[in-house]
């Protein structure tokens, strides 16, 4: 350091006492007013500041935002262009909404169908056969050699083809009433992306092959359709093979001990009338009582097996019951049917075996010269008010007691009398014992079939609009199980609130 640096550095120290004592009485001059003034001034130029800092980072924000805002737009584009490639097999996503298969071919019974697939099939394989199930180049040429492409090329056409049968051969057999059209975009999708694999040597799959392919697959599915018709179908006369031979083995068992009990009053009836030869007049007397109760006896048996030959000889005659389970399926729910038993109770028992909670209650029980058409009547009348609109071996219906009555009264010329009521004793019971040790009653949820218009015999159609919910109390909380709807009970809540303290205090010990 020179001396002049000193120098300088001593007047440094000067300037700097003298500029505090400056500062100090300048101070000392100002009021707390101006003090405070000052303060202020410090403090807007630091907001100004802070507030400048904030808009920078607001714009920069902003701009961000547009950034997120704009990416999101594009990943939203190629979300939907990838969902639009996308083929949903998952059973609870295709269960949500599914549109009812149109049959294409409708014909009559599985081995028309089982012939008309091996004829599609048939012409896939002459399609292959003679090289028109896919198009090709004829002048590909491969290492200069003309021959070596033309093998290149069949082996590719041969391996397009492998890929596309096996694929369509292994998502066919999964296709059901719910992916039907699922499946079809699958087989089209497929076809597609293989064409677009080998579309640099020019092969490709023709559409008359991919129809063929699609013709496959209505036709298999059609086929278990069929299957499952033709099997129901099956059911249904098994069981009215069973119905017809326990009412021929009830009239054998009821003609034998109708016989059985004629003979035995006939035999009765004889020997009263040898007695009465030989007996006097008061004998004679009680005699002739016992042989008018004899033969009243006999008259009647004589009448009942006159229904058991009219019983047999009548193949239509029979009973049409309508019955319900509430317990089971809620109020409104009845089933229509018919039996031709001698005793029809033994029929609605049977109904009510173990695969329901609770046995049926009977609400009428017709007898007719003409059951089925009885019954057919009352199923006509509620076509659209059943339960199952597939399955028409299910006959449930979602009617009042009061609709079944009147058309009862349109079809049938004789008095019905109708129980309005149902018993459910086992379910009222239950419902009590619930009651009786603290649980909530079982709620149902009310069912409605609302009438639909009627659909063109070529399709079938079903609504889309949500079954009504039960009325819920919006101010309580349920539990919804598979077996009903519980109510929950209160919760208890403690509110607590500060407030004045009110702690005991020591002022004396003992």
């Amino acid at each position: 350091m020179g001396i002049s640096d000193v120098f300088k550095t001593k007047q440094f120290k000067t300037d700097i006492e003298r500029l505090t004592a400056e500062n100090d009485y300048l101070n000392a001059l100002l009021t707390p007013e101006m003090k405070t003034a000052v303060s202020i001034n410090a403090e807007i130029q630091r907001l100004i500041a802070e507030k400048e800092s904030i808009q920078v980072e607001i714009e920069n924000q902003r701009e961000q935002k547009q950034k997120i805002i704009q990416e999101i737009f594009s990943l939203n584009s190629e979300i939907r262009e990838k969902r639009k490639s996308i083929i949903f097999l998952d059973d609870e996503i295709l269960y949500q909404d599914f549109g009812l298969y149109t049959p294409v071919y409708n014909l009559m019974n599985s081995e028309i169908y089982k012939d008309k697939i091996a004829v599609v099939r048939e012409k896939q394989k002459a399609m292959i056969k003679n090289n028109t199930a896919a198009t090709f180049p004829n002048n590909f040429t491969y290492n200069n050699s003309l021959a070596q492409g033309k093998k290149l090329v069949a082996d590719n056409v041969k391996q397009i083809l492998r890929a596309f049968n096996n694929e369509c051969e292994a998502i066919i057999d999964k296709v059901k009433f719910n992916n039907v059209e699922s499946i079809r975009k699958r087989i089209i999708k497929s076809c597609e992306d293989l064409n677009k694999l080998n579309s640099k040597m020019q092969i490709s799959i023709t559409p008359s092959y991919l129809d063929l392919k699609l013709q496959e697959m209505n036709l298999c599915y059609e086929y278990a359709m069929k299957k499952q018709e033709e099997k129901e179908e099956q059911k249904r006369i098994r069981e009215e093979q069973r119905e017809a031979q326990k009412l021929q083995k009830e009239i054998e068992e009821a003609r034998k001990t109708s016989e059985k009990e004629r003979m035995h009053y006939k035999n009765a009836l004889h020997r009263i009338e040898v007695q009465m030869q030989s007996a006097n007049e008061i004998e004679r007397t009680i005699l002739e009582e016992r042989r008018l109760e004899m033969q009243q006896q006999l008259n009647s048996i004589e009448e009942e097996i006159k229904k058991i030959d009219y019983r047999e000889a009548n193949q239509r005659a029979g009973y049409v019951y309508i019955i319900s389970n509430i317990g089971s399926f809620g109020e409104n729910i009845y089933k229509i049917g018919m039996t031709r038993r001698l005793e029809p109770m033994d029929r609605v028992d049977e109904l009510g075996d173990a695969s329901v909670p609770f046995a049926f209650d009977v609400h009428a029980m017709i007898f007719s010269d003409d059951a089925p058409a009885l019954e057919s009547a009352l199923h006509r009348a509620f076509d659209d008010r059943k339960v199952n609109m597939i399955n028409t071996r299910r006959e449930f219906f979602h009617v009042t007691l009061e609709e079944i009555e009147a058309v009862v009264k349109k079809n049938f010329d004789k008095t019905v009398e109708f129980t309005k009521i149902p018993n459910a004793e086992q379910y009222r019971e239950s419902q009590m014992m619930r009651r009786q040790l603290g649980q909530g009653e079982l709620l149902r949820q009310e069912a409605t079939t609302a009438p639909q218009v009627a659909a063109p015999s070529s399709a079938r159609t079903i609504s889309s609009k949500p079954a009504k919910k039960a009325k819920l109390d919006p101010s309580k909380e349920y539990l919804h199980t598979k077996w009903g709807i519980y109510e929950m009970p209160e919760v208890y809540r403690i509110n607590l609130r500060k407030g004045p303290r009110s702690d005991l205090k020591l002022v004396k010990t003992i």
